[in-house]
C-alpha cells in the first residue's frame, strides 16, 4: 500500500513537471511570436467600409489641418486607409528624415493619377518613372542642361529680360489708364501676373520662345491665337493635375471619370499639350540641320538633343524623352513658383511694416537710379528671409506623399509594401517645439535672420522642407528661390503697393494637392521710380 502511494506521488510529480514545461515551452512560444509580429503605426478610429477615412478628408477642414490635428491625439505617426490602401502619416522631422534619407530608395515611387498619368507621358516622365536607368539619365539630363548652377548663371540675362518686359508692361497699362498722369494706382490681378511671368520663363529656357504671351499682346499679330492657346492649355493642365478623381483611389471604378467628363477632359489636354510639345521639338530638329548653329543661343531642347543621337534612350524614343522633360518642367518650374510668388505677396501686403523694410533695405543697397539685378539680391538678406518665412507659413503643397516600393521600417513602425507616405510638411513648419519661438503662426522674417538664421530651404533642415528632401527632392529650388527673389525684388522697388480700400488680403486656402489661393489676388501699383527705368 505505501508503494502504491509512493508510486502514485511520483506520477503526479512527473505530470505537474511535464505540464509545466509544456506550460513554459507554449507561454515562451507564443511570446517569441508576438515578439516577431510586426509593430505597426495606431490606426485612427472612425472609417467607412469601403472607402476608409477617405470620409474624413473631404470635410470642410483643409487636409493637412486636420491631419495635424490628428497627430496631437496619436502622435507623429498614424495609419489611415485611402480605400483599401494602407496609408502612414508623419509629423516630425525625425521621422520625415527616416523617409527621405534612410528609406529613400524604399519610399521613392510618387502617387500616380489619371491625370499625370496621360499628361506626362506615365511611366516614361521624369515625375512618374521608378528608380532606375531612365529617372537617373532624367536627372542628369535636368541638371546639366536646365538647373545646373553654371546654367542658371549662363541664363540670369534670359530671367531679367523676362522680368523686364512683365515690369514693362505694367508700366505701359499705368500709364495709358491714369487720367493726366496724375499717379492714378493700377489694378492688377497678380497671381495671373506671376502665372504668366513664371511661364514665360521657363517657356523660354525650355525651348527658347521668347516672352510668348506677352510679346503676343503687346502686337496683336497672328501669334496672339497661339500664345493664348498654349497658355490656356498649360492652366487647364496644370488645374487637372491638381485634381484627384474617383478612379485614382479605385482603380476599378475608371468607368465613373468616363461618365463624370473627368478622362475626356484629361485626355484631351494631354492630347493639345503633346502636339505643341511636339512641334517644339520637330523645330528643333530643323534648327539642327541648319547652318550656324553653334552661334545660336542655346535652350535646353538643344542641349538634349546634342546630348541624345540615339532613337531609342533608355527604352524610350527620343522625342518622347525630351516632351516629357518639357512638361515635367513646366508644371514643375512655372505652376508652383507663380503660386509661392502669390502667397508671399498675399502675406506682405497685409504686413505693410515687413513691406516698407523690404522696400528701405532695396533703397539702400541700389537706390533709385537704376534697375536691381542679380547681384543685388545676393545682399538683400531681409528680402531672402521674408521669401523663408512666406513659404514656411504659406505652403505651395503642405502634403508630401510618396508610395512604397518595398517593406520598411518607420519610426519603429513597419510599413508594407504598397502604402502611401503622407508627410505632413504643414504641421512640422508650424510646430511651436521645432521653433524657438512660440509665435510659430505669425509672419516673422526676423527669425531667420536670428534664431534660425542657419535653416535653409534645401532639404537638410527637416523643419523646413518646402521642397522636399531625398533624391525626389524638386531639382529646381535654385531656380524657383532666384526667381522669386529677383521677382519680388523688381516689384517692391518700382512699385507702391497696396490694395482696394486698403483691405486685408483674403488668405483662404484651397483643398487641392496645390495650395492655391481661393481668391484673385488684386493689388494696386503706382510707379516710384524714374520713367526711363521701365524702358526695357
Amino acid at each position: 500500500m505505501a508503494d502504491l502511494s509512493m508510486l502514485s506521488v511520483w506520477l503526479l510529480t512527473c505530470l505537474a513537471a511535464l505540464l509545466a514545461c509544456y506550460f513554459i515551452l507554449w507561454t515562451s512560444a507564443n511570446n517569441k511570436t508576438s515578439s516577431c509580429k510586426p509593430k505597426t503605426a495606431p490606426v485612427v478610429s472612425g472609417a467607412w467600409p469601403i472607402i476608409g477615412h477617405l470620409h474624413m478628408l473631404m470635410g470642410k477642414e483643409l487636409p493637412h489641418i486636420l491631419l495635424s490635428k490628428l497627430a496631437g491625439k496619436y502622435g507623429p505617426a498614424f495609419m489611415l486607409k485611402y480605400g483599401s490602401q494602407p496609408v502612414i502619416v508623419v509629423s516630425s522631422p525625425k521621422l520625415a528624415k527616416e523617409c527621405f534619407i534612410h528609406n529613400d530608395r524604399a519610399i521613392f515611387k510618387r502617387p500616380n493619377s489619371q491625370a499625370l498619368k496621360y499628361l506626362t507621358y506615365d511611366q516614361a516622365s521624369f515625375v512618374l518613372a521608378p528608380y532606375g536607368p531612365l529617372w537617373i539619365e532624367m536627372r542628369h539630363v535636368s541638371k546639366t542642361n536646365l538647373l545646373s548652377n553654371q546654367r542658371l548663371q549662363m541664363q540670369r540675362h534670359l530671367r531679367a529680360s523676362e522680368i523686364d518686359a512683365s515690369i514693362k508692361e505694367l508700366y505701359q497699362l499705368w500709364t495709358s489708364k491714369s487720367t493726366n498722369q496724375n499717379g492714378t494706382p493700377l489694378l492688377v490681378e497678380m497671381n495671373k501676373w506671376f502665372e504668366e511671368l513664371a511661364l514665360n520663363v521657363v517657356t523660354r529656357m525650355i525651348s527658347g520662345k521668347s516672352n510668348m504671351a506677352s510679346k503676343a499682346r503687346r502686337d496683336g499679330n497672328e501669334d496672339d491665337n497661339k500664345a493664348k492657346h498654349f497658355k490656356k492649355v498649360v492652366v487647364d493642365a496644370t488645374v487637372l493635375t491638381a485634381k484627384l478623381v474617383v478612379s485614382d483611389f479605385f482603380p476599378s471604378l475608371e468607368w465613373v471619370d468616363y461618365l463624370l467628363g473627368d478622362e475626356s477632359a484629361i485626355k484631351a489636354t494631354a492630347k493639345e499639350l503633346d502636339a505643341i510639345l511636339a512641334t517644339w521639338v520637330e523645330e528643333h530638329i530643323q534648327k539642327r540641320l541648319s547652318p550656324g548653329l553653334e552661334d545660336q543661343e542655346q535652350d535646353f531642347i538643344d542641349l538634349t538633343l546634342s546630348m541624345i543621337n540615339e532613337t531609342q534612350h533608355q527604352g524610350v524614343d527620343v522625342q518622347t524623352f525630351i516632351k516629357s522633360m518639357c512638361v515635367g518642367m513646366l508644371f514643375g518650374g512655372s505652376d508652383t513658383t507663380s503660386v509661392a510668388l502669390t502667397w508671399t505677396l498675399s502675406i506682405l501686403m497685409n504686413h505693410r511694416d515687413v513691406l516698407k523694410k523690404a522696400q528701405e533695405e532695396i533703397d539702400q543697397q541700389v537706390g533709385k537710379d537704376r534697375k536691381v539685378d542679380d547681384l543685388d539680391v545676393i545682399k538683400l538678406v531681409y528680402l531672402k528671409a521674408i521669401v523663408k518665412e512666406s513659404m514656411r507659413l504659406c505652403l505651395v503643397g503642405p502634403l508630401l506623399e510618396r508610395i512604397t516600393v518595398e517593406d520598411c521600417e518607420i519610426g519603429g513602425f513597419h510599413v508594407k509594401a504598397g502604402s502611401r507616405v503622407v508627410v505632413n510638411i504643414w504641421k512640422m513648419q508650424h510646430d511651436p517645439e521645432l521653433w524657438s519661438d512660440n509665435d510659430t503662426c505669425e509672419f516673422r522674417p526676423e527669425r531667420f535672420l536670428t534664431t534660425n538664421a542657419k535653416v535653409e530651404l534645401r532639404g537638410q533642415n527637416f523643419e523646413l522642407i518646402p521642397f522636399g528632401s531625398g533624391s525626389r527632392m524638386c531639382p529646381g529650388v535654385t531656380f524657383a528661390l532666384e526667381l522669386m527673389q529677383l521677382t519680388l525684388a523688381r516689384l517692391i522697388h518700382g512699385f507702391e503697393l497696396g490694395t482696394p480700400g486698403d483691405m486685408k488680403v483674403d488668405m483662404t486656402e484651397t483643398s487641392s494637392v496645390t495650395n492655391y489661393k481661393a481668391t484673385p489676388l488684386e493689388i494696386l501699383l503706382t510707379p516710384r521710380l524714374n520713367p526711363k527705368l521701365y524702358d526695357c
